[in-house]
């Protein structure tokens, strides 16, 4: 499971990257401990152009009788996408990419949880793949747009500590999971594999990004060994 990440760069930054032309107001500020059911930045497709807004992590189908779904939906298997309800009908025509600089797994040291970093070699943001729904809340009519992130058997990295990975998108396939018109799902499925070992590195950090209250830059400091 994928249940933390972080993204630290700024909005200009992050408009820059993507290439989105309506930047409209800016929303984003450097996060270093994503949690779910948090307004996360994202990524879709109107057609036309990429869009950049905020999804609550935690799917909600739109189906759904009430919210509480999205506890159970912050990630969706890749393998397994065509055979859920909530997710198979929005791989056709509601995916998102989930920005991300780095992301986190814990480890069991002597009966205890110890968080681990993994990030790019190049420290430089990727994209996670994910999915995308629109609830309406039958009692007041309010939306609700959320998300989850698909995820993939691990690199021989991550294996060491997780038996799971969020789906990093090559740079270049990037267009063609976010492209709206693009319908060959069976080619759309290729793009969820593991991300190479080779481009990645994981450090140890504090287990205060074990608390979502802590958003600090210390959430990301390597400490020298974990104990």
């Amino acid at each position: 499971m994928c249940g933390r990440f972080t993204l630290t760069i700024t909005f200009e930054e992050l408009v820059k990257r993507y290439a989105i032309e309506d930047q409209g107001t800016p929303f984003h500020r450097p996060r270093y401990n994503v949690a779910p059911m948090q307004q996360v930045p994202a990524i879709i497709n109107d057609g036309s152009k990429n869009r950049l807004g905020e999804l609550r992590w935690g799917l909600v189908p739109s189906w759904a009788k009430d919210d509480k779904f999205a506890g159970k939906t912050i990630n969706a298997r890749g393998e397994t996408l065509l055979e859920k309800p909530s997710f198979k009908n929005l791989v056709y025509r509601k995916r998102c990419i989930i920005p991300a600089d780095s992301f986190f797994e814990w480890i069991n040291v002597e009966g205890q949880k110890r968080p681990i970093r993994f990030l790019k070699k190049d420290n430089s943001i990727f994209s996670m793949a994910g999915l995308y729904d629109t609830w309406i809340n039958p009692t007041n009519g309010a939306k609700m747009n959320t998300c989850t992130i698909i995820t993939t058997t691990p690199n021989k990295l991550v294996s060491h500590v997780h038996d799971r990975m969020p789906v990093i998108l090559k740079k270049e396939d990037e267009q063609k999971w976010l492209k709206r018109n693009e319908v060959n799902v069976k080619e759309l499925l290729r793009l969820l594999m593991p991300f190479p070992t080779e481009e990645m590195l994981a450090y140890p950090v504090s287990t205060l990004v074990g608390n979502v209250k802590n958003e600090g830059p210390e959430c990301i400091e390597r400490i020298k060994k974990i104990k």
